[in-house]
């Protein structure tokens, strides 16, 4: 799959910096390519930090990953921190 604009939505932001939340089926190795987030390049700034939720055959997973470049049309992202969670019951 690829970057969609409409799974991309900014929660906040203030000081330049901002805090976005995107969903997608796509792995998160594929999110965090550089080029993944070139549509948004208008609308990310360097350390903005984005919620990513993936969802690889139907199994979610959370990270944190941050900003580290934007060219104005070339957007890269770090990697990212896995966010794990545990539902014991």
């Amino acid at each position: 799959m690829a970057f969609s604009a409409s799974s991309l939505t900014r929660l906040a932001g203030a000081s330049g910096v901002g805090l976005w939340h995107y969903t997608t089926a796509d792995a998160i190795g594929d999110v965090n390519t550089a080029g993944y987030f070139n549509n948004a390049a208008a609308m990310l700034n360097v350390y903005d930090v984005i919620i990513a939720v993936t969802s690889t055959g139907g199994t979610a997973a959370v990270s944190h990953c941050y900003v580290a470049s934007n060219s104005g049309t070339v957007v890269d992202i770090i990697d990212g921190v896995a966010i794990t969670s545990t539902d014991s019951d």
